[in-house]
């Protein structure tokens, strides 16, 4: 059994604070939207740091912190400036204080959802830290889980909650094709300088805690359909939206991309995720039975 201490239950008490904040977005114009921003960023950002320290050690997390807080904001400000990598965007205050035009929970949804997404890949990858695949495959899986992630939000959180603007809009949504492609490379980057920090440092076994893991991931995707529910629209919203280059797109539309990248990319990485960990367990009590047995004949 896990040593379910008071870290393992201050894990449990952020994901039912989680999954009250995916509940609390159906009611946009009952709840302010900063509380829901913070309530969305905060407990995944918690637990990354928690769940982070009992696999890698504090020094560990630390240095995946440091890494999705410092490569994320580079290229976040950079973009700002340049439009390289994501393209030609501003943030509104809807999320929140800034420093330096960037948001700070923006940069900290990097490191909770980050997190996520990395325990999410090393499962599905399954190879030691300092192998090929694992130095590699891992860093590249965990990049495309997190690019999920803004693949179903982007559209969302642009055109309907208005957390940023795209200043040229975009052929996906009213978002820029690019902007997928900046999140697949800033992703990839941290993950994989941190695979590299890993190599020869194996992370402790806490398969029962990747599980809490994976749950939360797989609560990312899942509330992401709460959004269809029709109160999550604000009252009065249009049923079409314009970008910025004049295109037209159906509100119900983007609410369903959202849905759909979901439930058809996200939860397939978090239940073959799940499965690894279910398998890991199996595994591990086949190993320990016949030490069991001998001791039981003795």
């Amino acid at each position: 059994m896990p040593e379910r201490n008071g870290w393992w239950n201050a894990l449990i008490g952020l994901l039912l604070i989680y999954g009250t904040a995916r509940v609390l977005q159906i009611f946009p114009t009952r709840i302010p939207a900063l509380l829901i921003v913070v309530l969305h960023v905060l407990p995944p950002a918690l637990f990354a740091v928690i769940h982070g320290a009992r696999a890698y050690g504090r020094r560990g997390i630390l240095i995946f912190m440091a890494l999705g807080l410092g490569v994320a904001s580079f290229f976040e400000s950079l973009s700002l400036r340049t439009s390289f990598p994501f393209g030609h965007y501003y943030f509104t205050g809807v999320m929140g204080p800034k420093i330096m035009q960037l948001p700070i929970l923006l940069a900290l949804a990097w490191v909770g959802v980050g997190y996520l997404a990395w325990v999410v890949a090393s499962l599905i990858v399954s190879a030691p830290a300092g192998s090929r695949a694992g130095l590699f495959l891992a860093p590249f899986v965990a990049a495309v889980a997190m690019s999920a992630w803004d693949l179903a939000m982007d559209p969302m959180w642009a055109n309907i909650d208005h957390a940023w603007v795209w200043q040229q809009g975009g052929g996906y949504f009213g978002v820029p094709f690019g902007n997928y492609f900046g999140w697949l490379l800033t992703a990839w980057v941290f993950y994989q300088a941190f695979a590299w920090w890993l190599r020869g440092r194996e992370p402790r076994s806490v398969r029962e805690w990747n599980r809490l893991a994976v749950l939360m991931y797989g609560m990312v995707a899942a509330g992401n359909l709460l959004l269809a529910i029709p109160s999550a629209i604000p009252p009065g919203f249009p049923a079409t939206i314009t970008d910025a280059a004049g295109r037209r797109w159906l509100t119900s539309d983007i609410v369903g991309i959202c849905g759909l990248i979901s439930v058809f990319l996200m939860a397939p990485l978090a239940l073959v995720a799940w499965a690894r960990t279910e398998r890991q367990t199996a595994g591990n009590a086949r190993r320990q039975s016949p030490i069991e047995d001998q001791v039981n004949v003795g």
